[in-house]
């Protein structure tokens, strides 16, 4: 649920993780019984379990269609994934994706873990996709389609320049957005997006997956996967591995802030989608990724542990970002404050300081201007050193609830 050091910093973190354990043992006992559905909500609780938990809120029939949706591009993304697959066996299947999920037969066995899972009992899958209503079918065949095409384009192509990381972004999670725009109108809960605005949302949140995930993806084995362009990373090193060597931290820092700036410039667009959506459960569902995205950014600009570990948001802030999303001035309300939060961490001699400082301030007018900041509770919360009397208050309630879970799980068992 989050450890105790992090509470005890955090104290109130506690109720929103709280809440958010319930929701998880909710949506795992809401599990369908047919055995095609229990295996595709089983399999999105373990290969996302934050989606699995924002997906609940939806009406079934358009659950059922993102859920599939959701799982039919994560099996795509992991043949993209699997550095060990030829390419000339990869770029087919790739290709031809958006029919196989017509063939209640059709398995390929590649990935690790829950993915490999997922693709070698692919026919549920399948067999789920089957029972859609036809135009959430035509809407998922023709991202697949699309999207395959594209993977399969980058398969044998580099990310040169700052075109080439917005078109490969495009295929891979802008075209997620408007898949699901198409999902959000054909359930006649919304109108249709513009293309533009569904496109930003997609490429914010994989922007800032790519910039999260550097050292992963630049340590995976075989064959290391690079997805950051050329054109802004050889501005600072001869290889985009260099930045991860300590001897070039302050290029490796400017280089990050660069890559965060040009991930930025996605956020109005967020803004104005958002603000659009008309239904509160595709609203929530819309916006609390959004949110959690540009934390990320906040806490990954000018943090040298990019290039060491894994940096993310603490579970408790998104337990407080789940619990909180409700309307548009909560949405407002976290963009201003992670935009505030990044901004003093701007330092004026970094080469792209202006550029970063103007993006926030359009970010920080956007919400200023919606009248609505006043409506919400702020995510900066500055840390208290010591145990005050609250502390104490908030210690013995945790440990008194915890103590009486214990004991009534005991006695029913």
């Amino acid at each position: 649920m989050g450890s105790l050091g992090a509470i005890l910093k955090h104290p109130d973190d506690f109720y929103p993780l709280l809440k958010l354990k319930m929701a998880a043992r909710n949506a795992e006992k809401q599990i369908p019984p047919e055995p095609h559905w229990a295996f595709c909500y089983t399999m999105l609780h373990k290969v996302s379990r934050s989606f699995a938990l924002v997906i609940q809120q939806l009406g079934i029939e358009l659950r059922n269609a993102v859920c599939i949706f959701y799982l039919v591009l994560r099996a795509l993304d992991t043949v993209e994934d699997d550095t060990s697959i030829e390419t000339d066996v990869k770029v087919p299947i790739l290709i031809a994706f958006h029919r196989h999920i017509y063939d209640r037969d059709w398995h390929f066995s590649c990935g690790t873990k829950e993915y490999k899972v997922l693709m070698d009992q692919f026919h549920h899958v399948s067999t789920a996709f089957l029972e859609l209503g036809k135009n959430y079918q035509e809407a998922i065949e023709d991202i697949t389609k699309r999207m395959g095409a594209g993977m399969a384009k980058f398969i044998c192509k580099e990310v040169e320049t700052i075109d080439d990381y917005d078109e490969y972004c495009h295929y891979v999670a802008g075209l997620v957005g408007l898949g699901l725009s198409k999902l959000f109108h054909a359930s006649g809960s919304e109108d249709l997006a513009p293309d533009d605005l569904s496109n930003s949302m997609g490429l914010f949140l994989q922007k800032t997956n790519i910039i999260r995930d550097y050292l992963e993806d630049i340590n995976e084995i075989p064959k290391s996967r690079m997805f950051w362009p050329r054109q802004i990373w050889s501005e600072y090193v001869n290889k985009l591995e260099d930045l991860k060597y300590e001897e070039n931290s302050v290029k490796a820092v400017q280089c990050l802030n660069d890559m965060v700036t040009n991930a930025l410039m996605h956020a109005e667009d967020c803004l104005k989608y958002m603000a659009a959506l008309r239904d509160p459960p595709i609203f929530r569902f819309c916006a609390i990724p959004q949110i959690m995205a540009i934390g990320t950014l906040a806490l990954c600009y000018n943090n040298i542990e990019v290039f060491r570990g894994v940096v993310k948001m603490r579970r408790g802030l998104t337990a407080k970002v789940i619990d909180r999303t409700k309307t548009m001035a909560d949405v407002y309300g976290a963009f201003f404050d992670f935009a505030s939060m990044l901004e003093p961490k701007v330092d004026k001699n970094d080469p792209n300081a202006t550029k970063t400082l103007s993006r926030l301030e359009a970010i920080q007018k956007t919400c200023r201007e919606s009248g609505l900041l006043s409506k919400r509770k702020s995510y900066i919360v500055n840390d208290e050193s010591g145990y005050g009397s609250t502390m104490i208050v908030i210690l013995v309630i945790m440990v008194s609830i915890i103590f009486a879970y214990l004991s009534a799980n005991h006695h029913n068992s």
